[in-house]
Order: C-alpha cells, then sequence, then structure tokens
C-alpha cells in the first residue's frame, strides 16, 4: 500500500500547480480591511464552486482582473466564495450566483451590477465607475478555427472531429463563451484529428452556412465526427472541463484543462485485462503470447509498448516500476516538447497498470 500511495502522490505532483489568480480571494477575516476600509473601489463576485454560471464567469472575470491589474493601487477586483463564507452572502443580500456588487470605497452599502457577464461589459463598467481603462496584453494567435461557407464545406465530413460554435457578435452569451472556447482550443492544440471552431452566423461570408445547420440561437454549438456531415447538438455545460469531456467521450481523447493527458492515456482496456491476468498468478510466458496476439490485431503504437513491457518483465521482475520511476523525473523536467510529454505520460499509464497488478500478486 505504501508503494501505490507513493505513486498516486507522485501522479498528483505531476498534474502540475494551478496558476496564481489575479482575482483578490475575500473572506471574513480580510473583507472589511480590503473592501469596506481600503477607501478602493471594488468589483465583488460572490459565487459558488458548484455553480455552473460561476464556472462560465471565472475566465472571463479573470482575464478582467488582469486587464485592470496595473491599477490594483488604485482598484480592488474580488471574489467571494459565497457558499463557504455564508454570513458575507446575507451581509449583502446575496440570493443567487454569481452575485456582482460593486462598492464605491465610500460607502458599506454596494451597488447591484446588472449588465452583462462579458469582458467588454465588465471593463465598460469599471471605466466608467473609475476612469481607469484596461491594458490588455497582445493577444497570441488564436487556436479556434473560423469557418465561413467554403472552409465550412471543405472541413466538415473529413477526417477530423470537429466542434463548431456559431455566435453573433451581439450575444452576451457569445462574448462570456469566447475565452472558454479559447482554452479549450488551446487544450486540443496538440490532437491533429480534434478542431475546435468558430463560425460567424451572421457575416455574409458565413450566413448561409448558419441557415443550412438550422441555427435560431446563440450560441448554438454542433459536433461533427470525422467522416460525417451529420451532426450531433451540444446540450452540455459551457464550463472548460464539460466540453473537455464531451470530445474525448466523442473522438476518443484523453485530454484535461490545461492541454495534458489524463489517466487514461495510452491505455487499451484489451490489453489491460490480460495484464490484469498477473495479479491471478498465471504464467508470465503465457499471459505475454496472449497479448502478443492480440496486440498483434490492433492498430495502436501503444500496444507494442504493451508487447515491449511484458518482454523486459521476463528477463527482470522490476522492470516496470524502475521504468516508471525513470519516466517520472523525465516528465518533471520542463521544456519538454508536447508531443514527447504525451508519449511520457501515456508510457507512464500503461506501466502504472503493470505496477498495480504486481502489487497485487505480492498481497495475495
Amino acid at each position: 500500500m505504501a508503494r501505490l500511495s507513493n505513486i498516486l502522490l507522485s501522479t498528483l505532483a505531476l498534474v502540475g500547480a494551478h496558476a496564481s489568480s489575479s482575482v483578490l480571494d475575500l473572506v471574513p477575516d480580510n473583507f472589511d480591511t480590503v473592501i469596506i476600509k481600503s477607501g478602493k473601489p471594488a468589483l465583488v463576485e460572490f459565487f459558488a464552486p458548484w455553480c455552473g454560471h460561476c464556472k462560465s464567469l471565472a475566465p472571463v472575470y479573470e482575464e478582467l482582473a488582469q486587464n485592470f491589474g496595473f491599477a490594483s493601487d488604485r482598484l480592488v477586483i474580488g471574489k467571494v466564495d459565497a457558499d463557504e463564507h455564508k454570513e458575507l452572502g446575507r451581509k449583502f443580500g446575496v440570493q443567487g450566483f454569481p452575485t456582482l456588487k460593486w462598492f464605491d470605497g465610500k460607502s458599506e452599502t454596494p451597488e447591484a451590477y446588472d449588465r452583462g457577464r462579458d469582458l467588454e461589459s465588465l471593463s465598460g463598467f469599471i471605466t466608467e465607475k473609475t476612469g481607469i481603462k484596461p491594458k490588455a496584453k497582445k493577444a497570441a494567435p488564436s487556436a479556434v478555427e473560423i469557418f465561413n461557407d467554403q472552409t465550412f464545406k471543405e472541413h466538415i465530413g473529413g477526417d477530423k472531429d470537429i466542434l463548431v460554435a456559431f455566435t453573433a457578435p451581439w450575444c452576451g452569451h457569445c462574448k462570456s463563451l469566447a475565452p472558454i472556447w479559447e482554452t479549450v482550443a488551446e487544450d486540443f492544440a496538440a490532437e491533429a484529428h480534434v478542431v475546435i471552431a468558430k463560425v460567424d452566423a451572421e457575416a455574409e461570408n458565413s450566413k448561409s452556412t448558419a441557415q443550412d445547420q438550422g441555427v435560431k440561437s446563440y450560441p448554438t454549438i454542433k459536433y461533427f465526427p470525422r467522416g460525417s456531415t451529420t451532426p450531433e447538438s451540444y446540450e452540455g455545460g459551457r464550463s472548460e472541463k464539460d466540453i473537455l469531456e464531451f470530445v474525448n467521450e466523442k473522438a476518443g481523447t484523453h485530454r484535461m484543462a490545461g492541454g495534458g493527458l489524463n489517466a487514461k492515456a495510452g491505455i487499451i482496456p484489451s490489453l489491460d485485462a490480460i495484464v490484469g491476468k498477473m495479479s491471478a498468478g498465471g504464467s508470465l510466458a503465457l499471459i505475454s503470447e496472449e497479448a502478443t496476439k492480440t496486440a498483434g490485431a490492433l492498430k495502436d503504437k501503444y500496444a507494442e509498448y504493451y508487447v515491449k513491457v511484458f518482454e523486459k518483465l521476463g528477463k527482470r521482475q522490476g522492470y516496470a516500476q524502475k521504468e516508471l520511476a525513470r519516466l517520472e523525473g523525465l516528465i518533471r523536467k520542463k521544456g519538454l516538447a508536447p508531443a514527447k510529454l504525451d508519449d511520457l505520460v501515456s508510457r507512464s499509464n500503461i506501466l502504472r497498470t503493470f505496477t498495480s497488478q504486481a502489487e497485487g500478486k505480492e498481497e495475495l
């Protein structure tokens, strides 16, 4: 069990630390000092971790805080987990999530924010109240592909799985979705057969496509499997996690938030089942022979890796544990090319299957 615990801890460490937020976390101990007594105006979001609308707002609110970060000596952009700190929510009349309130730095009575939850609306409100204009960082090239009537026809039905958002420039929900859509596209950037795309449903060069697809409201999201022009409507949540899970399920990918691979990457169920026979005390040579035959019928490069591990175990019993430790050490190093990192994670996942079976055999 100790060895298994160490493996789990190592896995968690490899996932990586969360980047620090530009949004100030507010709790009962610092709220009055930072918001009421500081003399600085503040925009405060009261949220709950389980709230879908809060999750959708999170990347927009983070970008808002980053764009006004240069003025932190004159302005506060903060958030309160009002599910955990219910007393703060009750104190300021919070009845739903997310609730945004503006504190002018002079009064304890805030003003309710009742405009759009897109970056443009939020930024305009703060500028109107303070005269401070945001300073947005220079945008990196977008990972989202923009389709028009011509390019839509060229891509749909081809060899790629495509998720398309049909949007309109004036649509507030589309504006809220935009940074999440960009993040999801970045998460799948290393997947050559997955495309995250967008269609401006009201642009002259793409409105015909929107009409053909029966788009009547915005945003409308449709998934087109590779080789098919028949879409599946996406009706799930609009958080990064929700969209990632949907695409992973449909496209057979294993991406996590941030673009890394999850614990299922590289795993082949039929070969995993064969590895599982090791814990029952079967002959390694016979199990290895079965794995070789099964792998031969599969068109998957990691099927060959299963066979390689079996061959190594036949010569050296502790191979899987030592090789896993070596790969985890490489993963912890910075500067690896994305493709190399993906390969190391996939092989580590496979090795972890072997090590868990070895531990199970020892316990028996």
